[in-house]
């Protein structure tokens, strides 16, 4: 899809009026979104609603979390900045309970809960911010629910990062290519000057298989269609309590978490 220059600083001003003035959702129901034709190979994974259940129950030792971070680190191309916290990219990363799900505290939290780290992602919300304040339509809601990225349609603005109240952006504001350890050929490098974040591996689902944090996390997490009652995340869900980050911002975000019951006993 192609965007002139006329048509590109006619939706950037909008979209600062409606990031200004609340009107960006207005402006949102007035473009086409990107791709938003886009139809998956026969051989692909598909759903109306792909989600994923994290059973924080289930991971035991830091290990546990590490192949996980490794595993989408390493396929995606993500750059390792060691120390330099202030340039780090992350696509999923571990925080503290209390951070994660800031309006869920209260003193009585068991210890075993409170202390476990979390594992956060980009949570592919239903009702996307992100979506809505982008200029050129570089992040854009798929038909399967998955809020994706085109990096070459990105420009800097930053504005989808202001927009999440998650966190899951990372900005490239140096040339992340000299950091990446092993360069996976069939997933492309970033450049300086570009927003990433996770992408559901829309990549992997395409050819038929499953995210590659779920893989590598042995049972641990799952991925599935949330719009079929008879699936077995919907199974999984319907049998465990579950929380998400931030219900109250009415976002909808399609990653679950499991923090207790049976599986600490």
């Amino acid at each position: 899809m192609s965007i002139n220059r006329r048509e590109f600083l006619k939706y950037a001003g909008l979209t600062c009026i409606g990031v200004g003035v609340g009107g960006a959702q207005l402006f949102v129901t007035r473009v086409k979104p990107a791709f938003s034709d886009f139809k998956p190979a026969d051989y692909a994974l598909k759903a109306k609603r792909w989600a994923i259940v994290i059973d924080l129950r289930k991971f035991k030792t830091e290990e546990d979390y590490k192949k996980v971070i490794e595993a989408c680190h390493s396929i995606h191309n993500v750059p390792d900045f060691g120390d330099d916290k202030q340039h780090e990219i992350k696509w999923i990363w571990t925080e503290d309970f209390e951070h994660s799900f800031p309006h869920q505290q209260n003193k009585f939290i068991p210890k075993t809960v409170e202390e476990k780290p979390v594992l956060l992602l980009c949570n592919h919300c239903t009702y996307a911010p992100c979506t809505r304040v982008c200029p050129t339509k570089a992040t854009f809601k798929r038909p399967d629910g998955i809020t994706a990225q085109d990096y070459h349609r990105c420009i800097g603005c930053r504005f989808c990062m202001a927009a999440c109240p998650y966190g899951a952006r990372s900005f490239n504001w140096l040339d992340p290519r000299p950091h990446i350890r092993h360069v996976n050929p069939e997933f492309p490098t970033r450049t300086p000057g570009v927003v990433e974040k996770c992408n559901f591996c829309v990549e992997r689902l395409d050819l038929g298989k499953g995210p590659a944090c779920v893989e590598a996390s042995e049972g641990k997490m799952m991925y599935g269609d949330l719009a079929d009652p008879n699936s077995e995340i919907r199974r999984y869900l319907d049998e465990n309590f579950s929380i998400r980050r931030k219900p109250e911002l009415g976002t909808q975000p399609a990653v679950f978490y499991i923090i207790g019951g049976e599986e600490d006993a």
